[in-house]
């Protein structure tokens, strides 16, 4: 659903996110499952520890602790670390959780699987910030380790629409009191910067279908091509890597495919940068 175009005001610092409230988010996302089984079999097959970058509230980790896999979390947003240990207390777990900048954790422990899941790594605006980001990961993989994560693809369907449209993304009932809940977006775009400005909003309604709250927030990406995405990995010092096309693993070819990033550290103490 579309409605009128409005300006999106100007972004701070200090503005809230989407990612501010836990439960809020969970409203939405704890459900979603499309990469679950890529990450998770992945998870079971690292044969050693497993760190979840941008971990949230736990939509990966979680099913992970379950599997009985060795695996640790990290996040920029207290609130949502703090949202993940009350979902993993019920079932008694008590994960190791870090809150932490991706460009700028250090850990003293290090992983033989690193993953960055559900377009996280787009939250990272510079090529500096990518960059540091792809740094503290390789440095705190193991010889040989695996650095996995995803992004969308910036083919035209996403990033030629209309800047300053609202749209409603998803409506779902209020799992307590069955109500309509609407999440809408209004996007605008700066393609010279290739970031996009995003204009969220939470629609709470009630049994008349009249909005009784609404819960706004801001955030800001930076989309990624396949040829920068490989010079970012060649620069960060991985030993080879695979993009690929979606969680099935075939190669990226088409504008309306994912953006799946495969990345190992050497084997031993050589650092040799192919492609």
């Amino acid at each position: 659903m579309k409605e009128r175009t409005i300006p999106i005001p100007a972004t701070s610092a200090t503005e809230a996110t989407p990612f501010d409230d836990g439960a809020l988010y969970d409203l939405f996302c704890e459900r979603i499952d499309f990469d679950l089984n890529f990450y998770l079999g992945l998870a079971r097959a690292a044969g050693g520890p497993v760190l979840d970058v941008a971990c949230g509230t736990g939509r990966i980790l979680l099913p992970c602790l379950k599997a009985g896999v060795d695996v640790e979390g990290l996040d920029l947003f207290p609130n949502m670390l703090a949202r993940l240990r009350q979902k993993a207390a019920a079932p008694g777990f008590e994960p190791k959780l870090y809150e932490a900048n991706m460009a700028g954790f250090r850990l003293t422990r290090r992983y033989a699987l690193i993953l960055i899941a559900f377009n996280a790594f787009v939250h990272n605006l510079t090529t500096e910030d990518q960059l540091a980001t792809l740094n503290a990961c390789r440095a705190h993989l193991l010889p040989g380790g695996l650095l996995v994560f995803d992004t969308a693809f910036p083919g035209p369907q996403w990033i030629a629409q209309p800047s300053g449209t609202r749209e409603m993304e998803m409506e779902i009932a209020h799992p307590e009191t069955g109500r309509p809940v609407r999440m809408w977006d209004t996007r605008t775009f700066d393609r010279v910067k290739q970031l996009q400005y995003s204009f969220n909003e939470i629609e709470m309604l009630d049994a008349t279908g009249q909005v009784v709250a609404t819960h706004p927030s801001k955030t800001i990406i930076r989309w990624i091509y396949k040829a920068e995405m490989e010079l970012l990995l060649r620069a960060a010092g991985f030993a080879r890597w695979q993009i690929l096309g979606g969680f099935d693993g075939r190669p990226l070819e088409r504008e309306t495919d994912a953006m799946i990033v495969k990345a190992w550290t050497a084997p031993d103490a050589k650092d040799e940068t192919t492609g």
